[in-house]
């Protein structure tokens, strides 16, 4: 099979190829995103599109602000998700086996992979129009068993997301600096969009046209936008634009207990609580974070990894001495561990 210019580029034993998918779920949206999305398929040295076996597939989630041209993108002196699966099947560290990277962006910074009647249906998008697209033109093992969802940030929420709410289309996930516990990482970050906001007059279609329209934003713009992302797929209000609930008081800054519920009720750390069956079914569950995690969110997996043992469940859980940021390394040991779960072909 010949190397494509992509795969070239990256130094891949493999291959990468970009697909295009129009996806249902996303047409129509408030936001006016587009329903035709790039997907990112890594195939390893020994796929033969017309041979007689079949491979595990490994989708990945980008994290908030990311897309699946980030996400592929070679930079000097590091290693990005594709490179490492590849560096770790050519060296024999894991079973060869494909990768996807899902896109997920929208115009608020990313969509969390939720339904919501304000971004589109991200969630049923990545589980029906990417999956179906992956198993109809690649060999992959087309069942739960075969299939294994991740992602660092976000993309970690995204996978716990995904599992508890989309049953039997993954068989394992696992989950790096995960959004998790939101009382501790979203929290802090909701004056500083209240005071952001407030400079528009409480517009939120002002402050996303000054902050699309600057050529350099500042930490606090940047923490509205994604307070912003996040309530258009935890609280959202109606399918027009901007129309999502926030959950502090516009004027005062007081916190909206009505709206913060909303989100309390994504939060991987309460969701799982009644998540039991859907989680039990996984052949993986593997939680890790920095131990100086920015967020918090090293305190939110130790809540999540407790309340699953508690429940009887089998967790990986990993701590390491780092931040939140460039955190790509850890792929090494959960890429792995997801593959020799699944399904061999």
């Amino acid at each position: 099979m010949a190397t494509s210019d992509i795969g070239r580029l990256l130094r891949l034993q493999g291959d990468l190829q970009i697909d295009f998918i129009d996806s249902a779920a996303l047409r129509g949206n408030a936001l006016g995103d587009p329903s035709q999305r790039p997907v990112a398929v890594y195939t390893p040295p020994d796929y033969d599109p017309k041979g007689s076996k079949r491979y595990a597939t490994l989708y990945v989630l980008h994290g908030y602000t990311g897309d699946v041209a980030a996400l592929v993108a070679g930079r000097p002196w590091e290693t990005n998700v594709v490179q490492w699966m590849d560096r770790l099947i050519d060296e024999g560290r894991m079973p060869s086996a494909l990768m996807v990277v899902v896109d997920g962006f929208s115009r608020l910074g990313g969509s969390q992979y939720m339904n919501s009647i304000h971004n589109g249906d991200y969630a049923t998008y990545t589980v029906r129009d990417v999956v179906d697209h992956v198993d109809r033109r690649y060999r992959t093992i087309a069942s739960e068993g075969g299939r294994a969802v991740l992602g660092k940030s976000s993309g970690g929420f995204g996978a716990l997301h995904l599992v508890m709410t989309q049953p039997g289309i993954f068989g394992a996930f696992a989950s790096h600096s995960g959004d998790t516990n939101f009382r501790a990482a979203s929290v802090p970050h909701f004056v500083h969009a209240q005071r952001e906001l407030e400079k528009h007059k409480g517009d939120i279609a002002a402050f996303v046209a000054a902050f699309e329209g600057k050529h350099k934003r500042s930490p606090a713009e940047y923490a509205t936008m994604e307070m912003l992302g996040y309530a258009s797929a935890y609280s959202p209000r109606a399918a027009e634009r901007f129309a999502i609930d926030l959950p502090w008081d516009a004027a005062t800054g007081e916190i909206r207990d009505d709206v913060f519920a909303r989100w309390l009720a994504c939060d991987p750390v309460e969701m799982c609580l009644s998540k039991r069956p859907e989680l039990e079914r996984l052949r993986l569950r593997y939680v890790d974070c920095g131990r100086r995690d920015e967020y918090a969110l090293d305190i939110g997996a130790r809540m999540l990894v407790q309340r699953m043992r508690t429940m009887g469940l089998e967790v990986r859980h990993e701590e390491f001495d780092d931040d939140h940021r460039n955190v790509g390394y850890r792929y090494e040991v959960s890429l792995p561990a997801l593959a020799e779960v699944l399904e061999a072909g």
